[in-house]
């Protein structure tokens, strides 16, 4: 229990540093500080800063998941049910935009060691992206021939590019949704069954 405690501190702080100094300005000796233990403590529970980002990530990940899970119709056509998530998604990650910031630019950087952790988490939200599409391929709302793991891939793609120029600060957070809504529906002509349901 208290080493449950302990770890949701450090969390904190780390979510803290993370926001206010940015990831590099940030170090475990400061986020120990922050959450009020001593620095070689904060090994007992964490190896890196890295660490922690994913940890945060991961979170929000699934805050997007459970929040569309929650508010989901089933009912709705498979472009909207997608759309949905990827609009719940967007706005979790626009509250943490330097998170955000740090996990897109450490996959242009396959050394970095957060790097393969993030790969991970994005080949949970294609998981997360071929389900809503199963399903619509299951309704008919697909051609049958799909193949919604590619899909899935090509949507997720859709959304990187549009949050590259974000994180950059080329584009709005709204120009941002726009664009990723616009990939969308582009896909979609390509996706959507010929066959009236």
């Amino acid at each position: 229990m208290r080493g449950r405690r302990s770890r949701a501190r450090i969390r904190e702080a780390a979510r803290d540093l993370f926001r206010e100094q940015g990831f590099d300005g940030a170090t475990l000796r400061a986020i120990a500080a922050r959450a009020g233990m001593g620095a070689s403590s904060i090994y007992r529970h964490v190896r890196s800063k890295e660490e922690l980002l994913v940890q945060e990530l991961a979170a929000l990940q699934e805050d997007a998941w459970t929040q569309f899970r929650h508010g989901d119709d089933r009912s709705l056509p498979t472009r909207e049910r997608l759309q949905t998530f990827l609009d719940v998604q967007h706005t979790l990650l626009v509250k943490d935009r330097d998170l955000t910031t740090i996990a897109l630019r450490a996959l242009t950087k396959p050394e970095a060691r957060v790097a393969r952790s993030v790969l991970r988490l994005n080949e949970r939200t294609v998981g997360l992206l071929a389900e809503i599409l199963q399903m619509g391929r299951m309704r008919q709302d697909l051609a049958p021939d799909v193949d919604v793991v590619e899909a899935a891939r090509v949507l997720f793609h859709i959304t990187l590019g549009a949050r590259l120029p974000w994180a950059n600060g080329l584009l709005s957070a709204e120009a941002c949704r726009e664009s990723v809504r616009t990939g969308v529906d582009l896909l979609f002509r390509g996706l959507a069954s010929r066959v009236a349901p």
